[in-house]
């Protein structure tokens, strides 16, 4: 969470991938920092995934506007 505040500061985009495991601890960090990160959650544990299905998982939590 800091290191992403700390891009955020230096305008460079970031974005939060993160598991449900760990939603309240990360925005009550983000809260105590101050900082309102782009965040996606997914669903928890993710460490037997293929990377495909963390990037699928991650695209399926967008909304597109055509």
């Amino acid at each position: 969470m800091h290191d992403l505040n700390a891009l955020d500061q230096l305008k460079v985009p970031g974005l939060l991938v993160a598991t449900t495991e760990f939603e309240s601890a990360a925005k009550a960090q983000a809260t105590s920092l101050g900082f309102e990160p782009a965040t996606i959650w997914v669903e928890h544990p993710i460490q037997n995934r293929t990377k495909k299905r963390i990037r699928d998982d991650c695209l399926s939590s967008f909304r597109f506007n055509n």
